[in-house]
């Protein structure tokens, strides 16, 4: 039997992120964050949960993007500060307590580097998962398939690229360890 494109993506295979199920899904998730952007505070709850799939405690400041919203799984008390982005065409888990500084990005979407499956709109994606008690910085990037462990600081502007194991502080670009907590 033939995967659909969303199959494929949710499975970490290559997929056509043109495919008309996706680009319906992707408009439903980006009216699903204007309104979250622009309603009063008190509403975002309700807005958020439908965005998600499920009710959360999270404090997520405005503006918020991302792509889906169903692949997104937050733990308790999670703080977002402003301009959050998650390209979640894969699952994307984060945390307990975990704090997300101004102007971050979660991308789990990738593309080949070979050109002519790039520019044909071939697309992967890898989950991130963040670990309880972590912090990220102001301007992070982390990229597909990252995996940061619990208690972790990610120092301001970094870009991770590669899985940063718990317990310490981790800087630049690309982000390595520079010490234990």
């Amino acid at each position: 039997m033939t995967q659909t494109a969303k199959e494929k993506m949710l499975a970490g295979e290559l997929y056509l992120a043109n495919d008309p199920e996706l680009v319906a899904e992707r408009i439903e998730a980006k009216a699903r964050c204007h309104r979250y952007n622009q309603e009063p505070v008190h509403l975002n709850r309700e807005i958020l949960a439908e965005l998600l799939g499920y009710e959360t405690d999270a404090h997520l400041e405005t503006p918020l993007r991302c792509d889906y919203g169903y692949n997104v799984r937050l733990g308790r008390n999670v703080f977002a500060n402003y301009n959050l982005t998650i390209l979640d065409c894969a699952p994307v888990t984060i945390g307990d307590n975990v704090f997300i500084a101004p102007n971050v990005l979660l991308t789990t979407a990738g593309h080949p580097v070979e050109v002519g499956p790039r520019v044909e709109g071939w697309e992967f994606a890898k989950p991130i998962t963040i670990g309880d008690n972590v912090w990220l910085g102001a301007g992070v990037l982390v990229m597909p398939g990252v995996t940061i462990g619990a208690g972790t600081t990610i120092g301001a502007g970094s870009v991770v690229t590669r899985d940063i194991p718990a317990g310490v502080v981790a800087v630049g670009n690309p982000c390595r360890v520079l010490r234990s907590i």
